[in-house]
């Protein structure tokens, strides 16, 4: 088994879409429209075959949580860039374009080498080797 995809509701959809591209290699397929519903959808596949789905609906209200403290639910995902250096590199520049790093890059307590920054909604994205 595997992952195939993890769904993201957000109020900026084409704003995600464009970070999950850019900074991560994600391909977005075709948008996805249903009027009757005010329902608007990107599945972005990476090249592991696992896919973000980005939502968007009117009536969908923003969750609030806290960027750095915990809260049930899903709390991040990681993408693996495959070296050290691509995850200094990657942070660095989500840095330098304005995106918030809550983590920086180190080995952690079980051996990983990552960092953690924000996405354009505040969901928390781990980058590790």
């Amino acid at each position: 088994m595997r992952i195939d995809h993890i769904a993201i509701w957000t109020q900026h959809l084409e704003k995600m879409k464009r970070f999950y591209e850019y900074y991560f290699g994600g391909k977005a397929g075709e948008k996805y429209l249903n009027p009757r519903k005010n329902f608007e959808s990107y599945f972005v596949e990476f090249d592991s075959g696992t896919r973000l789905e980005l939502m968007e609906k009117l009536e969908v209200d923003a969750k609030l949580h806290d960027d750095v403290e915990n809260y049930l639910g899903i709390t991040h995902f990681a993408i693996s860039t495959g070296d050290r250096s691509k995850v200094d590199h990657l942070t660095e520049q989500l840095r330098s374009d304005g995106y918030k790093v809550i983590g920086e890059p180190r080995v952690t307590g079980d051996g990983y080498y990552e960092s953690v920054v924000l996405d354009p909604d505040g969901n928390k994205v781990e980058i590790m080797e």
